[in-house]
């Protein structure tokens, strides 16, 4: 299969630039695949770059200049978030190509991309027409302008039907299917298609050392510091991995918690031994994740996950057998949950942790996920010939 794959670099890296690397690597051992990229930048280049977001008609021009001279069977696009733009969809549509794009965020339906704003979960652009809400209240990066050029951008492209012109949306979550298809979002329900991140790993048969582990952004949407004051008064070892706006307040937090140690910014090669030998990942997010990759890593390692029962989370941990839920708005239900986990026997947490790899073998391996990346693409070009 020939297949022609779009991407639009962020300033900082992030899960979606490890993903579609990860697809990239793995389609072209088997199928001849073209890529091309963009990157947001800085200062007056990336001031233009943002105007030109709504119609960025050199862009487009340029990808269809390269689709054209490659002719592909199927276009996967990941992110146009602000480089490239939407145009190039039309554009790829006028040329009778079909088109599949991978939802790593819920953009589409707000400029947030998050739908977590101001410490809380933000849905009010679900269900309007154009997102004034999320303009008055500033959620992309707390501008009014940024976020009103961007709530345009799509909402012009709902208006001009461009995205009737994708054959097949690709979300990470039944969770997420769910909010698009409930959503204002002008799509049928049946142009999305669920399909889980995934990783390639062998397990470590490592030696659990008896320790809860948090690996993540140290930032208010991933709910680090609720966590540290549930765990305040409780004699519970955690170790966190890990940087972010919020470390000052964290280090503060544990200073006088020997028990909770701060182990930094470490190596992946660092933090897959680290979930290899912990007693449970801890994952407390208070926003609606995309797909965490560590959940997924700690599932193929055998190690159970304490989750927050917010989104995508309380779809992919099930209490009691790959680990447990808490709310993580309430210290009450963060101390109750790991106050439980901490006085199961270990039998019992081995047993979870067995599950565990059963659902990663189930459901996040790279082969099989690669499998199903390669029928949703005959999906797709199907539709098209429709």
């Amino acid at each position: 299969m020939r297949i022609f794959v779009i991407h639009n670099f962020y300033q900082h890296a992030g899960g979606e630039d490890q993903v579609f690397e990860q697809e990239v690597r793995e389609l072209s051992k088997e199928h001849d695949v073209r890529v091309y990229t963009s990157r947001n930048v800085k200062g007056v280049k990336g001031l233009l770059q943002y105007l030109s977001y709504p119609t960025n008609l050199g862009e487009a021009q340029r990808i269809l200049q390269q689709v054209r001279a490659f002719s592909p069977d199927i276009v996967h696009i990941h992110n146009l978030h602000y480089g490239i733009g939407p145009w190039v969809v039309r554009r790829l549509r006028r040329a009778g190509i079909p088109v599949l794009m991978t939802l790593h965020n819920f953009r589409l339906l707000c400029p947030s991309a998050s739908l977590f704003v101001g410490g809380k979960i933000f849905t009010a652009s679900l269900h309007e027409d154009f997102p004034w809400t999320a303009v008055r209240q500033g959620v992309l990066d707390r501008s009014v302008l940024k976020t009103l050029l961007t709530g345009f951008t799509y909402w012009l492209h709902r208006k001009l039907g461009t995205w009737n012109s994708v054959n097949r949306f690709m979300v990470l979550s039944d969770f997420a299917k769910h909010l698009f298809q409930s959503s204002s979002f002008p799509v049928a329900g049946d142009r999305f298609v669920v399909r889980p991140n995934s990783i390639d790993l062998q397990p470590a048969e490592l030696r659990k050392v008896g320790r809860l582990l948090y690996i993540g952004r140290l930032a208010e949407e991933k709910g680090i510091l609720p966590l540290l004051d549930g765990l305040v008064d409780m004699d519970v070892p955690l170790d966190i991995y890990g940087t972010g706006p919020q470390l000052e307040q964290v280090q503060q937090r544990i200073a006088k918690q020997p028990q909770i140690r701060y182990m930094g910014y470490q190596s992946r090669e660092v933090l897959t031994k680290a979930i290899a030998e912990a007693d449970a990942l801890v994952v407390p997010s208070v926003c609606y994740e995309g797909m965490p990759m560590t959940i997924i890593e700690a599932f193929a390692q055998g190690t159970p996950v304490l989750a927050s029962a917010v989104g995508i989370l309380e779809e992919m941990v099930v209490p009691l057998y790959t680990g447990m839920h808490f709310n993580p708005f309430e210290k009450q239900s963060i101390q109750n949950s790991i106050s439980q986990w901490m006085a199961l026997d270990e039998a019992e947490k081995k047993r979870m942790g067995e599950h565990c790899k059963h659902e990663y073998e189930e459901h996040y391996t790279l082969k099989k996920n690669m499998e199903l990346l390669l029928s949703i693409y005959e999906e797709a070009i199907a539709d098209n010939r429709k």
